[in-house]
């Protein structure tokens, strides 16, 4: 097998037993890293602080990873004036300051589902309002009793 040393210098090509003996000597672990190479590539170093700086590594590109926040807002078909406005004011603040995702659903409710346009009109009405802003990721679909759409910030 060719050996790679601590330092990660080439040691050569020697036979297994003379590099778990180099191992041992070190007191470190004898690691096989490309075992489809011809021959097998294998380097000494401590296995346990190997791991542990590979979750080290994970870790901190976790961190790194920006997190997509989706908000919900209900809205009803029939909606009033008020809650429309008050309801989209919470849209804006979403799209603008938490920079979010951002479901907003229609609900209907007993025979409201009879009247679809309704929900798709205060849909419309809502992509209208945030067009300056935010931009329609997923148009409005209808899933069951609820119509849904997506969007997100420009």
């Amino acid at each position: 097998m060719r050996l790679v040393g601590v330092d990660g210098k080439q040691i050569g090509v020697v036979p297994l037993e003379k590099a778990l003996r180099l191992a041992e000597g070190e007191g470190l672990d004898l690691v096989e890293v490309a075992p489809n190479a011809n021959p097998p590539v294998c380097r000494i170093m401590d296995y346990g602080k190997y791991k542990y700086e590979q979750k080290k590594k994970q870790q901190s590109a976790k961190k790194k990873q920006a997190q997509v926040q989706v908000k919900e807002i209900k809205f009803r078909p029939k909606i009033e004036e008020h809650d429309f406005q008050f309801k989209l004011k919470h849209i804006k603040r979403f799209l603008t300051e938490d920079k979010a995702r951002v479901k907003v659903i229609i609900w209907f409710r007993g025979r409201e589902v009879i009247h679809k346009d309704l929900g798709r009109a205060v849909l419309e009405r809502v992509i209208e309002e945030v067009k300056d802003i935010a931009k329609v990721d997923r148009p409005p679909v209808m899933e069951g009793r609820t119509m849904t759409m997506f969007l997100i910030p420009k």
